[in-house]
């Protein structure tokens, strides 16, 4: 584990977060911590990096050891050409966590592509993830054929399509990132100029936007390999924005496809971006969800009655 010092000026408005990096062998994976407690880790999607945690860190570090890397070939994480598949970077997660930091339990969350290698994650260690939330995104291959909603979701063959969008959007990335942040929140501005300005600073490196592009090129493996996988056990939270696609209701039907509990709804005044929209409702579902897994602990123990 190698701390990083070099700070930006945004990224410096979070207290207390600690930068590391982990070498891995085939990947360099960036992540920040905060805080002490249970380990809770927290997965990003596109096109967005740890730093969409920002506001959750802040209220959750009093309670909980909090780890929130960049995922593999975004960020500040390293672009190796392959391993986009959820099941190679859940594996990066699962490296980070075990051996940099050797935890052995933890709570885990997974927004936006960072629900489905949190599913991943789960599946491939469910004695390890103590409890499961994911939020607004449904899992590929969970009995349905059409994670794409019959085009609603126009991005996803675009980004598939091997080496246009790169062409396209090389010298455009503001143009590009900043229509996807001012027309899927509930508001044009639910994530300000200045954040956005944070992920351009990384969506502009040299092959940021190929790596994010190669997790949508993954889709038809994920989901072959989803549909082999056995029901989850663990609890699961499944949460998606009162302002997005099909109202947030169908996070809670897919997860329902692949996990056995399952509890959630919806993020009133949220669209897709839930952790930067609406961090205060987020942060009391998650305290309320986990609290129940320590209160178990307990009674397990004998430390405290039913």
């Amino acid at each position: 584990m190698r701390r990083r010092s070099g700070w930006t000026a945004r990224e410096r408005q979070v207290a207390d977060v600690t930068h590391h990096e982990a070498e891995l062998g085939d990947v360099r994976i960036h992540y920040v911590t905060a805080g002490s407690g249970p380990p809770l880790v927290l997965l990003h999607g596109w096109p967005q990096t740890w730093y969409t945690w920002r506001y959750v860190i802040d209220d959750l570090a009093g309670q909980y050891f909090v780890i929130a890397p960049d995922l593999r070939g975004l960020g500040d994480s390293s672009r190796p050409v392959s391993g986009y598949d959820k099941r190679t970077v859940a594996d990066d997660v699962w490296r980070v966590v075990s051996r940099d930091l050797e935890l052995r339990s933890f709570y885990l969350v997974g927004h936006d592509w960072g629900g489905p290698v949190a599913y991943a994650l789960a599946v491939a260690h469910p004695d390890a993830v103590t409890r499961l939330a994911i939020l607004d995104v449904t899992i590929p291959g969970d009995g349905t054929t059409n994670f794409s909603q019959s085009g609603k979701r126009w991005h996803h063959g675009f980004h598939a399509t091997r080496d246009l969008p790169e062409a396209l959007t090389a010298g455009r990335e503001d143009v590009y990132l900043e229509w996807f942040f001012r027309n899927f929140g509930a508001t044009p501005t639910a994530v300000s100029p200045d954040d956005v300005a944070e992920y351009l600073r990384t969506y502009r490196m040299p092959g940021a936007l190929r790596a994010g592009f190669e997790y949508y090129r993954a889709l038809e493996r994920d989901s072959l390999d989803n549909r082999k996988s056995p029901k989850l056990q663990m609890p699961v939270l499944a949460l998606g924005g009162a302002c997005s696609w099909g109202r947030g209701l169908e996070v809670v039907e897919s997860l329902r496809r692949v996990a056995r509990d399952v509890r959630g709804g919806v993020v009133e005044g949220a669209g897709h971006w839930i952790p930067e929209e609406q961090p205060e409702q987020l942060v009391k579902a998650f305290k309320a969800f986990f609290r129940e897994s320590q209160r178990e602990q307990l009674v397990k123990t004998g430390r405290v009655s039913c």
